[in-house]
């Protein structure tokens, strides 16, 4: 018989320790979308390559003289983004980029450190379930992974290219979209007092396989759009419904090899990112519309209804970030907003395990 995830006849300190853990945890989630937005303006603003070295601890302090911020442009010039795109751009210029950049990891490394600090608080103090503590390490793995991601996916733009990798881009937006979604699932997991131990029950019953579906297609969606944005796809087939004029646009095949067209043809690229929003609209209210039907648990049909509502409201800003031809305030609401998607897609997940439990009870 395995250790129990969730643990019954909990104590006022039990659920103390677990309301501490719970709020600390949400903060970091909402931490992490700020970086996810960051991490948008930096990318509209083409001011990741600003910073060419990954300092993790001494690159937190920015210069702070005339002398550091000319050495910082220098290196600046050696790269093939100043010498293709922005020969000539004044100093004054390069301040604009170079603070974009490093914000975005100033706010990394600000997560790290509050991610660390209340981790050791709490686990020093023996406020951590014995079953959430390896949890909580992968979390932080995970994390530093997401910071060596990130420089991986910076050094792709500064030998040959103007700008960062597609593929790396999606990755590093992917890890930080699975972290948020890791951290919220722990922090639904601990918002409840559960009653019963969860040996040998279906995990996958009673709309809990079309729950986690739904989470994983939610994430492919983010991977999709995190192409779109390392390919400026957004700035091409302003239309919409149409594209090119048409429902299914020709063009879609013409590299080769054929599987390369889903990652570098910029046509591709954005009809399937539209197309996966079609079909992620229909299961959000096809799942939504079978968990409000009957005698379901109030808040399992109250996050149904807010699914429905943020997935229309995801896709309206989709449309008008793509007519308007990626204007920023649109770009980063419609980037905000896919996480909290994510975020409700990830609670359905934790409120049909709670009703699962109690019709087992």
């Amino acid at each position: 018989m395995s250790t129990p995830f969730y643990t019954s006849d909990l104590s006022a300190k039990d659920l103390s320790n677990r309301r501490q853990i719970r709020v600390w945890l949400l903060f970091i989630c909402f931490l992490i979308l700020a970086m996810v937005v960051v991490g948008g303006a930096t990318r509209l603003t083409d001011s990741g390559l600003s910073i060419t070295e990954w300092k993790p601890i001494h690159g937190a302090i920015p210069p702070l003289n005339a002398a550091e911020w000319e050495e910082e442009f220098e290196k600046y010039k050696q790269i093939p983004q100043y010498k293709v795109l922005n020969e000539g751009m004044t100093l004054d210029e390069f301040k604009g980029i170079f603070w974009w950049e490093w914000g975005h990891r100033l706010l990394g490394r600000v997560i790290g450190l509050f991610f660390f600090i209340p981790l050791v608080w709490f686990w020093a103090r023996g406020q951590v379930s014995s079953w959430l503590k390896p949890r909580l390490v992968i979390a932080f793995l995970l994390g530093g992974l997401q910071g060596a991601i990130g420089w991986w996916m910076v050094a792709s733009g500064l030998v040959n290219r103007v700008d960062v990798s597609q593929y790396r881009l999606a990755v590093h937006l992917s890890v930080a979209c699975i972290l948020f979604a890791y951290l919220y699932y722990l922090a639904g997991v601990l918002k409840r007092r559960p009653e019963l131990k969860r040996d040998g029950w279906d995990v996958f019953g009673d709309g809990l396989m079309g729950a986690y579906g739904l989470v994983a297609l939610v994430l492919f969606q983010l991977f999709l759009g995190a192409l779109v944005a390392g390919l400026n796809a957004g700035l091409t087939f302003n239309t919409w419904p149409l594209m090119d004029g048409q429902i299914i646009p020709s063009g879609l095949f013409i590299m080769s090899p054929w599987w390369i067209n889903f990652f570098e043809n910029v046509m591709m690229v954005q009809f399937q990112h539209r197309m996966v929003a079609y079909v992620l609209v229909v299961a959000v209210f096809l799942q939504s519309f079978y968990l409000m039907r009957g005698n379901r648990d109030a808040a399992l049909k109250q996050n149904a209804s807010w699914l429905m509502v943020a997935i229309v409201i995801q896709v309206f800003l989709g449309v008008v970030t793509l007519l308007g031809m990626v204007p920023m305030d649109r770009a980063l609401a419609h980037q905000a907003m896919a996480l909290i998607v994510l975020a409700l897609a990830v609670e359905q997940v934790c409120l049909l395990r709670r009703e699962k439990e109690a019709a087992l009870r």
